[in-house]
This record gives C-alpha cells, sequence and structure tokens, in this order.
C-alpha cells in the first residue's frame, strides 16, 4: 500500500448534501479534492480491486462520477 493515496470521504445524497461519517479509502483512480466518486466499502471487492488477497482495506475508491442525473418517478 506504500504507493496508493488515501483519501477522506464524505458520503452524500442524491441532491448533493453531506450524510453520514467521513471515511478513508484507498484511491484506485487518482481522485482530486472536491471529485464526486464511487466507494465499494466490502473486503473481498476491494481486494479485487487492488489485485491482492492480502491487503487489510474494506473502502476503494472505483470511479470518478462525472455527472448525476436525477429524476423523479411518478
Amino acid at each position: 500500500l506504500k504507493d496508493k493515496k488515501i483519501l477522506t470521504v464524505q458520503p452524500i445524497d442524491l441532491e448533493s448534501e453531506p450524510i453520514g461519517r467521513d471515511l478513508l479509502a484507498i484511491d484506485s483512480v487518482d481522485a482530486g479534492i472536491g471529485d464526486i466518486v464511487l466507494v465499494v466499502q466490502e473486503g473481498q471487492a476491494a481486494a479485487q480491486v487492488l489485485k491482492s488477497k492480502e491487503v487489510p482495506v474494506h473502502s476503494v475508491i472505483v470511479a470518478v462520477v462525472d455527472g448525476l442525473d436525477v429524476a423523479e418517478i411518478d
């Protein structure tokens, strides 16, 4: 994990408002400050993304979100 960046991630709701507590996540996609990202929070998924079963990681950033469109369903 020496070459991996760890970021503080703030969960948001569909209106981009902060919810819940911050968490630490390994950055696998070179995300930056202010980016909206997709985080997996499951050990097996993290191991697959990092290509190592020996890494004790729970949360990994797997994508930078380019846009978010939310539509109401009637």
